[in-house]
């Protein structure tokens, strides 16, 4: 099948929610993709952090032929082999004690709020909801389901769907001061990515973190790090919050869990898990048997990734930061591990290097308008990141050409005659 006849019918048959790049891709191994033309891509994104694992990874498809082949899905009506090994790794990676599983991201994250809610409801005694407020982080993003939005701290992704869920206050990102008042007895939790991830790749800093711990911990309300996209092992450990000796009350992981299939968790301790009984969540598809079998294997896998995680990791913020000194339209570069970002002084530009790239082969994306995101499979080589970074390097001086050429071409704005003389 083709790509036109492919755009074709989607453009008549699907929502029109994607601005998808007009590639076609028919298959996949290690770091690899290959499009309906035979053309090969290193693949830097890992379809946005799932594949940590790369693609045809021998053992995720050994674990799905085997499992696929016994029992794929049974409902939370009743046991099967694989919930509770995977949640005792987890919980034993984390340092919480129970977990919750889901189908995405963002269910995990809705399941995160209610059990702040369900928290403070049996913290407290009167029975008049004193708690109940969320403070969560300028920049962020939780996801696409209304609680998720109402704690996203982009107006571009709630206002089309306003009135959010209220009483959500967000503070400035590693702004500490806000946070100290902002917060009061009012707040259940403290709600933040410990890397942000479509805001930009920005880390909250250890100072934040370790003071939204302390507020949370003397007033019994609950902090909660959503770690979709930077947890397992993103950035060199298993958990990006693991940098700072920071434990929180929950944690929501999702994008590489089980290896490209759907599967979310939340993860929590005994005294908050005691708040909930059955009937009060749940999920039809969340932690069946096929996706909780794979992703028993991954965390097997990634503990053995993680020192080339970080190796690989610091190498390509290295070669990042010496391409920097070459392009003074490079702002930053900064990231943790094998999520990293290079930001750039102009929103064009960088939409721009994102389609060069890809026209070079390399897949990257662009987030935040100005941030060249970098989310490679936690297999990438040294090799790999040299043949990125020299693309990069190619791409980023044609580009600038190009802005410059363009500058030059434009003429400058006339000056209105009444201001001219003003100033003559």
């Amino acid at each position: 099948m083709s790509l036109s006849t492919v755009r074709r019918a989607e453009a008549e048959l699907l929502l029109p929610t994607y601005d998808r790049h007009p590639v076609l891709f028919t298959r996949g191994r290690g770091v690899y993709l290959w499009d309906a033309k035979g053309k090969k891509y290193l693949d830097l994104l890992s379809g946005i952090g799932v594949n940590a694992l790369g693609h045809g990874h021998p053992a995720i498809r050994s674990v799905l032929t085997r499992q696929a082949g016994r029992l794929i899905h049974t409902s939370n009506l009743f046991f099967h082999e694989f919930q509770a090994e995977l949640a005792k790794q987890l919980t034993k990676l984390s340092g919480l004690d129970r977990a919750f599983f889901s189908n995405s991201g963002t269910e995990a994250w809705e399941g995160a709020l209610k059990l702040a809610r369900a928290y403070a409801h049996a913290q407290n005694s009167t029975g008049n909801n004193a708690k109940w407020r969320f403070l969560a982080l300028d920049n962020s993003f939780h996801g696409r389901t209304f609680g998720s939005l109402a704690t996203t701290g982009q107006p571009k992704y709630r206002e089309p769907f306003a009135p959010m869920l209220p009483g959500v206050s967000f503070v400035g990102l590693n702004d500490l001061d806000d946070l100290k008042w902002k917060f009061d007895s009012s707040v259940c939790a403290i709600c933040l990515e410990t890397v942000q991830g479509e805001g930009g790749i920005s880390p909250v800093s250890p100072e934040f973190l370790r003071l939204a711990r302390e507020l949370t911990r003397n007033n019994d309300a609950l902090l909660i790090l959503d770690e979709i996209q930077c947890g397992l092992g993103r950035t060199g450990r298993y958990f990006a919050y693991q940098h700072h000796d920071v434990v929180p009350d929950v944690v929501t992981v999702a994008k590489p869990l089980a290896a490209g299939l759907p599967l979310g968790a939340l993860l929590t301790t005994h005294k908050v898990a005691t708040c909930m009984h059955p009937g009060m969540h749940g999920t039809t598809f969340g932690g069946g048997p096929l996706t909780c079998a794979v992703a028993v294997e991954f965390v097997k896998q990634m503990k053995a990734l993680l020192p080339h995680v970080q190796n690989v990791g610091n190498y390509f913020q290295e070669q990042l930061v010496e391409l920097k000194k070459k392009h003074p339209a490079v702002r930053e570069v900064r990231g943790l591990g094998l999520m990293l970002a290079v930001e750039l002084d102009d929103a064009d530009a960088a939409k721009s290097v994102v389609r060069k790239m890809l026209e070079e082969g390399i897949i990257i994306n662009r987030t935040h308008d100005t941030v060249l995101r970098f989310l490679p499979p936690y297999i990438v080589e040294k090799k790999h990141v040299d043949q990125a970074v020299q693309a990069l390097d190619r791409v980023l001086a044609a580009v600038l050409r190009q802005g410059v050429s363009r500058k030059e071409r434009e003429p400058e704005e006339a000056i209105p005659d009444e201001v001219a003389l003003a100033h003559a």
